[in-house]
């Protein structure tokens, strides 16, 4: 077999056949915990958007950004906290996709961070959150249930 993941089997390939062999161990735990981390922060961050009960998050936009921006730096959070549920959303659905939005949506924010100045802990805490949705994106290339499935017919068929 040409990887040490690669899978083995003599039948047909459907979820409940390839899903329980491949899902084991800490590599299977590690995608788990992030995957479940990166569906419930910005979900959670998103929501506290529209009810500030974790943090004043207008004090997080640059007026860089907000001097350009058609609308109040109000709204441009409430909208920020719609995509952030949305985001969360895609990652649940689609980690191969949404953990990379998530790391590009965390770059941003850095960006941000960077131009407002003063916010350097949040800029690296925002960093490192940036690379947990890359390894995500990356776990979720063998761990998530249709790229599983896809990839062992497609080595079934090389057979």
């Amino acid at each position: 077999m040409a990887r040490a993941h690669a899978l083995d089997f003599d039948h047909d390939y459907d979820r409940e056949s390839v899903v329980p062999r491949v899902h084991r161990g800490p590599a299977y735990q590690a995608y788990q915990v992030l995957h479940v981390g990166f569906v419930a922060v910005p979900v959670l961050a998103g929501v506290d958007k529209f009810f500030h009960l974790l943090g004043d998050w207008g004090k997080y936009l640059s007026p860089v950004v907000a001097a350009r921006i058609p609308m109040s730096a109000h709204n441009l959070m409430l909208a920020v906290g719609g995509f952030e549920v949305l985001l969360g959303l895609l990652v649940a659905l689609k980690p191969k996709v949404g953990a990379y939005v998530a790391m590009m949506w965390l770059f941003a924010i850095i960006g941000n961070l960077v131009l407002l100045r003063g916010h350097w802990d949040v800029a690296l805490r925002d960093f490192g959150l940036a690379l947990g949705a890359l390894a995500l994106g990356r776990l979720s290339q063998i761990f998530d249930v249709h790229a599983v499935v896809k990839r062992a017919r497609m080595e079934a068929a090389d057979y």
